[in-house]
Parts: structure tokens; sequence; C-alpha cells
């Protein structure tokens, strides 16, 4: 008997197919002497939609609601119904024994392959394989320590149970808020509080008054080149600004020209460990950091190094740490990857021992995938596109990282004394430059990456104690030159002071980076200000998941709920009115944060499906009572001037796919006509396609270049340039041009000299 397996994407079972060498093809699958592999496209089966329970749910009235399907159907996807069919004709195989489940190894994997299987009604053995990466290695390996399906019963449950949730709150709730106001509104348990934050966000920068803020400077130069940069420090406080513009412009009078005493000097000696290891969203943030790529495009580049290359690690992972098992195979990898621009960190970073406890290896912080690194896969780097290289380099190069040394630096502090008021600076001295060796000259030590010690350099603008920060580099506080063998009760000369100024300045506006960072870690727009369930959010990943986040913020913006202005992000006026609109309950990150939790729970085996489900469908319930009691109301931003020709009240412009229409606004009415649709017709200037608006026989042809031509015209021009052709006839020209080609060239040629009678002289 042979085992099929099931991979999630063709790619992944070709791979799956070429190590089990299944080289014979056949109707969507591989077949080899001991296995056949067949392959999803992402998902093949998925929830059915509302009106395939019942017909009268096709038209979205209040009163139909809640929906609570019970049992949940499921549903074939149209767009991948053939390869569906594929997989479950080999699944009813008299040969096929078992199922070996090969996608992805996480929760939404294991649902697309349950869900295949479930819509199929076969009730064949499960296997299941759980590999991170789809090297060759790693597949043999992962071939010869199968687990048994079962063992992942609960995963799927969990995975079942978000599922549903998702649709009960999300449809029933959108459902409810697009009759209440006559307007296309949707709502869920992670995009609503994303929209929250930013909301929140706005509102805090909106309201922030900048205050003006003073610091004083004190410079001494010698004429050796010496030379000390010190900062006041409030002696009070310990700030290094005031907010009293005319105490500092007294104690710069007072100060000027006068000599300092060193009252105190420490140097001590200090090592930094390299950043962590990548997950994605750490992975996220610093590609749109670097190089404004949105979350969505870093996924897909890291999918494509992973699947296609083969190069990288599993992407979709939470731990920035690897497990024990890895350890063995890190020569490997590093020989993989060293080659061109890390070859010589390679090779370094291989000759030296490691640590008997590495700091970026803990089992206890793996849970499905450790983070990503490098694969034993050879690199070829100029097979990859630009993108391509850039995520792969920062891989690479954080991979080395951890496996060098600390970076060892000395660090001097001075207190100068001056007339009874305290003045500060600092000096840093690297000793080894350790980790930070791998991106001396490499892309990563461009402006804005790691400082002296070991930190990266991110915009902190928002943060409260980057105002610190800047006030003390404003006021100077930087040692240099012999200037740092100073000794405690040496004297200064005369000092020039200078006063120094700023304001305050509210928090950046939400970019990508720094709305993954906020979605991952968003104890800070709790409300409830709870710390245990602050501790639950961080436990349980936040909003969303990391292989989630990425659609959920293209979701904010697809919808027209959010909007990019250069790198920033900000709300539309859709946004704002839904926000208003929705009940509270679901703009709060709490509510995540106990779903998730409870999600866990059942995939750990502590909490029943059936329990979780029922709270579901009574929170749903409560959802459509508010939304119905609600007293607020909805300013379309696409009304028109143009009334109904039936109930008189003024239409919506609607934008579909291929065609514009004017809407009712009344649901009731429903009234709709076409004023645009694009045709088939191409514009004789430049060749795209043209839309067709007006009626009757005013109707006329517009393209975005600005070409217009009446419909007539258009018909003219058509039959002069020999319109009307057929498919019949450009079928049968076809073939004749096939019949042709096949004839020998010089066929006509030959006839002609046949004819011809030489004659004998």
């Amino acid at each position: 008997m042979k085992s099929l397996v099931i991979a999630e994407k063709p790619s992944v079972a070709r791979d799956i197919a070429r190590v089990l060498k299944c080289g014979k093809q056949i109707n969507g699958a591989m077949e080899g002497s001991s296995y056949v592999v067949t392959w999803g496209l992402g998902h093949l089966v998925t929830l059915a939609d509302p009106e395939d329970y019942d017909k009268k749910y096709k038209e979205w009235k209040m009163e139909d609601l809640p929906m609570m399907p019970k049992p949940f159907k499921l549903e074939v996807i149209r767009q991948t119904a053939k390869q569906y069919q594929a997989v479950k004709a080999q699944l009813f195989r008299k040969d096929i024994g078992g199922i070996i489940i090969a996608t992805d190894a996480g929760r939404e994997g294991e649902l697309v392959a349950r869900l295949i299987l479930k819509k199929a009604e076969c009730k064949k053995p499960i296997k299941r394989l759980w590999i991170s990466s789809v090297t060759d290695k790693a597949i043999r390996e992962g071939f010869l320590r199968l687990k048994d399906g079962r063992e992942y019963d609960k995963l799927y449950d969990a995975a079942m149970c978000r599922a549903e949730a998702d649709w009960l709150v999300g449809i029933n709730a959108t459902r409810a808020l697009t009759c209440k106001y006559n307007a296309q509104l949707s709502c869920g348990r992670v995009q609503t509080p994303t929209l929250a934050m930013i909301a929140a966000r706005e509102k805090e920068i909106k309201g922030f008054v900048p205050k003006p803020y003073y610091g004083l400077k004190a410079d001494w130069k010698q004429g050796d080149g010496g030379h000390l940069s010190l900062a006041w420090q409030d002696g009070k406080s310990g700030s290094l600004r005031s907010f009293d513009k005319a105490r500092m412009e007294e104690l710069r009078k007072r100060l000027q020209g006068q000599k300092g005493m060193v009252e105190d000097i420490r140097r001590s000696v200090k090592k930094t460990p390299a950043p962590l290891l990548y997950d994605l969203t750490e992975l996220q943030r610093e590609a749109n950091r670097r190089f404004n790529y949105s979350a969505k495009d870093t996924l897909n580049i890291m999918q494509r190094l992973y699947e296609n290359h083969k190069v990288l690690t599993y992407p979709r992972t939470d731990s920035r740490y690897l497990s024990s098992d890895i350890l063995p195979t890190i020569k490997e990898r590093l020989a993989a990857c060293g080659v061109g621009p890390y070859k010589k960190a390679a090779a370094k970073a291989g000759r030296q021992a490691l640590p008997a406890k590495p700091f970026f290896v803990d089992n206890a912080k793996v849970s499905d995938h450790h983070a990503i690194i490098p694969t034993e896969q050879f690199v070829q780097l100029d097979h990859m596109t630009v993108d391509e290289r850039r995520i792969y380099d920062l891989v690479v190069r954080r991979f080395l990282a951890v496996l060098y040394p600390p970076c060892e630096y000395e660090q001097v502090k001075l207190t100068v004394g001056v007339e009874k008021e305290c003045f500060l600076a600092h000096g840093t001295v690297v000793k080894n430059l350790g980790w930070r060796e791998v991106y001396e000259g490499g892309s990563a030590m461009e402006e804005g990456g790691f400082d002296a010690f070991g930190n990266w350099k991110e915009d902190l603008s928002e943060e409260e104690g980057y105002q610190e920060e800047a006030a003390f580099k404003a006021g100077g506080g930087e040692v240099s030159g012999r200037l740092s063998l100073l000794k405690k009760g040496d004297l200064t000369g005369s000092l020039t002071v200078a006063m120094t100024e700023g304001k305050t300045k509210p928090p950046a506006p939400f970019n990508e980076a720094s709305l993954l960072s906020a979605m991952e870690n968003p104890a800070a727009y709790l409300e409830t200000k709870d710390k245990a369930m602050a501790k639950t959010l961080g436990e349980t990943g936040g909003l969303g998941t990391v292989a989630t986040r990425a659609d959920i913020i293209e979701k904010l913006f697809s919808s027209f709920l959010a909007e990019k202005r250069g790198k920033d992000i900000f709300l539309t006026a859709k946004g704002r009115q839904l926000l208003e609109l929705v009940p509270e309950d679901l703009k709060k990150p709490e509510l995540t944060a106990q779903w998730e939790m409870k999600l866990a729970g059942i995939a750990g085996g502590s909490l029943k499906r059936d329990v979780f489900m029922e709270e579901i469908r009574g929170y749903s319930l409560q959802l459509i009572t508010q939304i119905r009691m609600g007293e607020g109301t909805f300013r379309h931003e696409n009304l028109t001037n143009t009334k109904c020709p039936d109930c008189g009240k003024r239409m919506l412009l609607v934008k579909g796919k291929n065609c514009e229409m004017l809407v009712c606004q009344d649901r009731e009415c429903g009234h709709r006509e076409t004023i645009a649709r694009t045709s088939n017709a191409r514009c004789p200037v430049c060749h795209k396609k043209m839309e067709l608006r007006g009626k009757g026989d005013g109707q006329i042809f517009v393209c975005k270049c600005g070409y217009k031509e009446k419909l007539s015209a258009f018909q003219e021009r058509r039959k002069r340039e020999g319109a009307g052709v057929t498919k019949k006839d450009v079928a049968r020209y076809m073939n004749q041009q096939k019949k042709e080609a096949s004839q020998p060239v010089n066929n006509a040629f030959a006839v002609a000299l046949a004819g011809i009678k030489l004659e004998e002289k």
C-alpha cells in the first residue's frame, strides 16, 4: 500500500516528490513506488457562506440576524475546485492506505489539510510531517520521524474554533453594521482594535501641546586638540533640561568663563551580546525601517526564500530562539551561507567555539518553530532578486552575529562641578568589535544601524526617554582626545557656556514597523490597565499572529479604513465613523487576548472546544443587540447629487471591479444603474481597454489617456478596419496556418518543377 502526502503548495510538493522519488506525473499529483504526493493551493476548502445555509441570507436584513449555524458547513473554494477534485481522487484510491499531512507546520497549516479530509469524508489513518524548512535533508529526516496525526487533533480543534469564531463575530457584526447604517462597514476582533490604536495615536498627536525646554552646553578646548563638551544636569531632579528659560539664562551668565573641577570619573568595561535572531515580526519591522517594505511584502519575499530558494527556514515563527537540536547543524549552515560577502565572517564563526549555554538557545521559548536562520541549502546569490538579497542579507548577518563573541567597550562617565552646578560628559571606546565585526563594511551598518553600545538606533522620537537623550546630545556631553585621561580633582580651563533649546515632540504617527510593534505588544492600549491581562497579551502574541498581521494591515487599506501618507498611517473618515459605531468590546485588545488564551487552552487540552464556541455564540448575539440599539449615524463619502428615480433619495457612487454604478442609499429600495463599464474595446492611441459611459445613443468610450469616442463613431471605425471576425474565422485561419506549417517549405516550388520536361540533346 502507498501513502498519500498532502503538501500546502505545489513548490513544496515538488521538493517532497523529488526526495521520495515520485517522478510519475498524474492528474494533480506525482507518484512513486511507495508514495503519491499531491498539494493544495493554500486553502482548498473553507467555511460555507451564509446563503449556503438558507437562500434568504443572500439579502442582508437585520431581522435575519444572528446567523448561528450548527454544525458549520464546508464548501470547496471555486477558484481551486479542480485541484480539490484531484486531491479527492487520490484520497480514495484503493492502493492508498494512509495520509501524511505535510502542510506548513502550524495551526493554519493543520487546518488546510484537515478541512480537505473533512470535506472529502476521508477516514484513512493520518501521520504528520513536522519540519521547519524544505531542504532535502530536512525532508528526509522528517520522514524518518513521522508523528501520529492524532497528536495534532487539539491543534486542529483550536484552528477550527478560531475560524468559526471569526465567522460568527465578523459576519454577524459586519452585516448588522451594514444594515443599520446603510454602508459597507466591516469589523473583526483584530482589525478593529488595530484601527482603534491608530485612532488613539492620532488623538494623542492632535492633543499634544509642545513645550519649549532649555539646557546648557559647556566647552573646553586645548591647543593640542583636546576637547571636553559638558551637558548641565539639574542637581535636584537629575534632568538634563529645564522649562524655566529665565533660570537657564541666569546660569549661563553666571557660569560663563568659570573653571570646573572633576568631581567623579568612572571607567567601566562592558560587554554587549548580539541582538537576538529574527522572528517574522521583528524581520518585518526592520525591513520596513530600512527598505520601506510593507509587512506583506516582507512575508512574500520570505516565502520565496523559504519555498523557492530554500535558503531560509520557515518564516511564520514567533520565536527568536533556537532549540538545542539545531546546534549540531550550525557548521553545515555556515558552509551553505558562507559565500560572497559572508565568506570571511562565516569562516571565522566556524572556527570559534560556542559557549556551553549560548544565549540564543532556549527550548522553552521555541513553540512550533525556531527563529529564522539559513538552511543547509547551498546559496546562489545571483539567482535572487534585489529584494530577496536584502532580506537574505538581514537574516544571514544576524545569524552570523549571534555566533560571535560580545562587543566589548570601555565607558567613561565624567562629572564636573562648576560653581555648585553639575555638568556631565561621557565617552565610549570600543575594545573588541565582537559581533559588530559581521556588520563592518556591510549593508547592515548603513545609516541608522547599531550604536556603540550594540543597540539598534531606531527612531525613538515617540518615546519619553528620547527627550532626555536629545537634550544630552544638544548639550554636548562628549569626551575626546587627551582629556579622556582626566583624573578626579583635575581642573578645567575657562569654560564657554551656551544655552541650548528645543521643544517637546508628540509621538510619531504609526508606520508599518511601529504598528507591528504595537500589535505585538498592545499592553499600552489596555483600558483596564490590568497587569495580568497585559501579561496574557504578551504571552499570547498580542493582536493577531505573526502569520496574519500583514494581512490585517493590508485589509485596513483595501477596505478604505486607513491610508498611507508617505510612510505614515492615518485613519480615513470612514475609519473614524466606524469606530464611533462599533460596539466598545470590539475595539479593545483585551478581547483578542482572551480569545488567543482560550485557543491556546484548546490546543493544550485544558479547554473544551464546545465550551468556547457556546461563549462565542452568546457574545455574537450580544454584539447584534448592541448594534441594533445604537443611535449613531453614518455619513456617506460617496454621496452624489443624482436622485433615485424610484424613491427620490440621493444615490451613491460605487466602484466595482469592472464598472461604476449609482446605487440608491436606501437598501430597501435597491435601485441601481451602471454609468460606466470596462469594455473590451481598445483605445487606438494607447491600446488599453476603454470605459463605456452613458446610455442609448449618447454612449461614449473614454480612455484613461484622455481619448474619447462616441459609440456610433467607434462602430463606423470598426467597420472600416474590417472588424466583425468571429471566433470560428480565427480558428479556421489558425488551423490553415498549422497545416501549411507542417508541409515542406519548398512545396510550391517542387510542384512547379515537377511539370517541367527536360529533353536530352
